[in-house]
């Protein structure tokens, strides 16, 4: 059965050109980086979140379903919370130095502690 994506064209102008094509605005993700080349930016946040401290990791390139597995990873390595929004993986507490020696174990090689 074809998907009836006419919910996605509200609000588009009527074309007659039969070259035309919707944009819908999903864009394309690109590909992700090997580990290797991931170069991942680790650093500690305080601000918008009512003193509380939770460490931000940053700078990855690909997929958002690849993110969120790295995210979950590190959230049950180290025993706590976060959540992974807007292409940055926010884990609760100050664990810098942990995240970095585990990336560092998974072999993301550009690791480095802002």
């Amino acid at each position: 059965m074809k998907n009836n994506d006419w919910k996605d064209r509200l609000g588009t102008v009527y074309s007659t050109s039969p070259d035309f094509k919707y944009e819908t605005g999903k864009n394309a993700e690109e590909e992700t980086l090997p580990k290797e080349k991931q170069s991942l930016r680790i650093s500690l946040d305080k601000r918008n979140r009512n003193g509380k401290m939770v460490t931000l990791i940053t700078g990855f390139r690909g997929k958002s379903e690849d993110l969120a597995s790295i995210g979950k990873f590190l959230k049950v390595r180290c025993g706590v919370g976060g959540s992974v929004k807007d292409g940055e993986i926010i884990i609760q507490g100050d664990f810098r130095h942990k995240i970095a020696d585990i990336l560092a174990k998974e072999g993301y090689g550009k690791t480095k502690i802002i």
